[in-house]
């Protein structure tokens, strides 16, 4: 990648609604390059997770992969950002998908770098003292 690309990132969080702080856990991420990368990302998720859902929450998961589904494509394909909540007992699983532009990182060629890459020589971890059988 040379140049700046459109993509989507994508965020799995999670949140105990017990604790009445609002603190939440980064769970998982993904770039996705495509919308339909993008709501795979999450549909794979929930189908993964919801044989261990309770009713409800299985219920939630399976409305959004039948219908919910169409909506967040549509979305996404107008670069509109979408959010996916399935509550399990105190917990709240959200996953959000964002419109961004995923920058080139710079070329690490050897003319590029600084001199002192040069003096670097990597360490090798000591081998372990040889059992006999």
């Amino acid at each position: 990648m040379d140049k700046p690309q459109r993509g989507y990132w994508c965020e799995c969080w999670t949140e105990d609604l017990t604790d009445g702080t609002g603190w939440r856990a980064l769970r998982a991420s993904f770039d996705a390059y495509s919308a339909p990368q993008a709501d795979r990302w999450v549909a794979i998720a929930l189908r993964t997770i919801s044989p261990a859902l309770d009713p409800d929450a299985s219920q939630e998961a399976w409305e959004w992969l039948y219908d919910g589904r169409i909506a967040t494509r549509r979305a996404l394909l107008r670069a509109e950002s979408c959010t996916v909540t399935v509550t399990q007992a105190s917990t709240r699983i959200t996953w959000t998908i964002r419109p961004v532009i995923f920058l080139p990182l710079a070329h690490r060629q050897g003319n590029e770098l600084p001199s002192c890459t040069q003096d670097f020589k990597p360490h090798t971890a000591p081998q372990a003292p040889h059992v006999p059988d």
